[in-house]
């Protein structure tokens, strides 16, 4: 039989199943929410440009009575990006198929978006945290000399170098949900970590819980708000180990390769709006699910012996402005 986009599933079971893996895979996706998301047409390169018009010079020499002013000209800064495909599978034999008690293809589907969000938000981590705009806990000069947890002071040292860039705070998100739009929600920078940090953030003086956030709705896995930004957390932003200062138990510490016990350094990002830009895992064509159910005969496989259920999105992220978002290392309290 001939096979189509999807495999041996028909495409509108395959927008179910693309439902689905979003469902599923939405609590991974933080850096989802807050930056550009542009899905990838159909038919396309696999280059992208993000735009962006610079501000214009203040206008402050007065007018002269009838003479008209020379003006001003729009000037743009293009950060063009190139996207990259990733995908995986799993695979199924007609045995499983025919005797496993479980429903196989299902909980397979459950994995692989697993896999798909934890790939995605990965690569997207490991990009953004190379912003060149940081700063290190307590002020001190280097990443090496880490040994102090994030405070309050430090997260307003932070806020006022956006707030002198003029970068705004998030004023909507993208929605959690298989569908491709944004909700708005109060203007807040937003702050992104691993979930070790959980307790030193609901230790900072001014910290509101998401309880306590009355009728304002929590973003998934949102652990609360100090003042002008909400922290989220994630497994997925993790920590270098070993790379602050040398220290004992008051930190969570890795042995380093010299020898001593230093303590483990996590990066916290920080956005304001238009920070940075991204394919989304969403999209129409962004991600797309296939399956080959066992049983049926192809290239490879004469007996239908073996089936798979994969997955493969475009996918990219980019710094679109240091000076908009900020990365602050600490310590984190043991």
């Amino acid at each position: 039989m001939p096979m189509t986009t999807y495999g041996d599933i028909q495409p509108r079971t395959a927008a179910f199943v693309a439902a689905d893996l979003l469902k599923r895979a939405m609590p991974y996706l933080c850096l989802e929410k807050f930056g550009q998301s542009h899905p990838l047409p159909e038919h396309k390169t696999t280059s992208m440009i993000f735009r962006r018009y610079n501000a214009l010079a203040l206008a402050t020499t007065a007018l002269t009575e009838g003479v008209t002013p020379a003006g001003k000209k729009l000037t743009k800064t293009d950060v063009p990006v190139t996207l990259a495909q990733y995908g995986d599978f799993v695979e199924i034999t007609d045995v499983v198929q025919d005797t496993h008690e479980d429903p196989v293809l299902q909980e397979a589907s459950a994995v692989i978006s697993e896999q798909a969000a934890k790939t995605v938000e990965t690569i997207r981590y490991n990009v953004l945290k190379a912003c060149s705009n940081v700063f290190y806990a307590n002020s001190v000069a280097a990443r090496t000399s880490i040994a102090t947890a994030l405070v309050r002071a430090d997260q307003r040292k932070i806020v006022r170098a956006l707030e002198r860039q003029d970068a705004n705070r998030l004023v909507s998100i993208v929605r959690s949900t298989p569908n491709f739009n944004t909700e708005n929600i109060l203007p807040a920078f937003v702050g992104v970590t691993h979930v070790d940090m959980t307790t030193d953030i609901r230790s900072m003086t001014g910290f509101i819980n998401v309880a306590d956030y009355g009728k304002v709705s929590p973003f998934e896995t949102e652990i609360g708000s100090c003042e002008d930004v909400r922290y989220l957390k994630s497994t997925i932003f993790t920590p270098y180990g070993g790379a602050g200062l040398a220290g004992t138990t008051t930190y969570l510490y890795s042995l380093s390769s010299g020898g001593t016990n230093s303590y483990d350094v996590y990066p916290v990002m920080f956005f304001g709006k238009d920070a940075y830009g991204l394919v989304a895992l969403k999209g129409r064509y962004a991600i797309t699910p296939m399956v080959l159910n066992p049983g049926i005969p192809r290239g490879g496989d004469p007996l239908g012996q073996r089936g798979t259920v994969s997955w493969k999105t475009m996918q990219t992220a980019i710094i679109l402005n240091d000076a908009w978002m900020a990365i602050g290392e600490f310590a984190c309290t043991a």
